[in-house]
């Protein structure tokens, strides 16, 4: 299983999008400062995720939420995120 992911860090009052065959060990990462794009957000907290049954189904999800305008966007949308000063 593989899952696409919503983040937002209320330091930062930012979203990230990423994706990760492990969710539990991927949230660790982005809190304990291992990823380069989230540094400095942390503390991160997970607000939604979508499950795959392949890497390369949530890697082309996760592409299309990043590359198209407003992906993430009508994400939140969606899922009745109110729309936040950063987009990231």
């Amino acid at each position: 299983m593989h899952f696409v992911y919503l983040l937002y860090s209320e330091s930062s009052d930012r979203f990230y999008v990423g994706s990760t065959s492990d969710l539990g060990q991927r949230l660790q990462s982005h809190n304990d400062k291992r990823n380069k794009s989230t540094v400095y957000g942390a503390p991160w907290k997970l607000v939604y995720y979508e499950a795959y049954g392949n890497r390369l189904a949530a890697l082309d999800r996760e592409r299309k939420l990043k590359n198209h305008g407003k992906g993430i966007a009508e994400l939140k949308k969606r899922i009745a995120i109110r729309e936040q000063k950063g987009a990231g």
